[in-house]
């Protein structure tokens, strides 16, 4: 485990709210001169510690409201293929395999509830290898800020 100080934590924190604040903004928020901030920053990338900087797109403006998670039971001898017909789908956003009750869960986002049909019934529930699905609509977005750092 790589060991962080408190600047380091308050840099983590402030990127991972507003991954565009500059760094004279950022450094007067956490109290630090600049160059400090700047070098900082640079460690924490040389280091793996801030893998990459993004932005989250508002996917209900562009026309993809309907956001849910597809819980796949597989046959393990198909996985590449159904990793890779999965990934190629325009509506995917996540794909992890997991244990549990299901091998692979898939996040999507939709235009409908009609479209969603599709995907999983159309698309998903037809590649070969895919046992069984199991979807769940994300009704509301309660918690989306890691509070690791803390």
């Amino acid at each position: 485990m790589v060991k962080i100080d408190d600047v380091d934590r308050k840099i983590l924190e402030s990127l991972v709210k507003d991954a565009s604040i500059s760094v004279p903004k950022l450094s007067k928020k956490i109290n630090v001169n600049s160059s400090v901030c700047y070098s900082r920053i640079k460690r924490l990338i040389r280091r793996n510690i801030i893998k990459k900087s993004t932005i989250i797109v508002n996917e209900e403006i562009l026309g993809y409201p309907m956001k849910a998670l597809v819980g796949l039971n597989t046959d393990i001898k198909h996985r590449d293929n159904i990793l890779g017909k999965i990934k190629n789908l325009k509506e995917t956003r996540i794909i992890q395999e997991v244990t549990g009750r299901f091998d692979i869960m898939v996040e999507i986002r939709a235009r409908s509830l009609d479209d969603l049909h599709k995907i999983i019934t159309g698309n998903i529930g037809q590649i070969e290898g895919v046992v069984k699905t199991e979807t769940f609509i994300e009704m509301k977005t309660v918690l989306q800020d890691p509070s690791f750092l803390k």
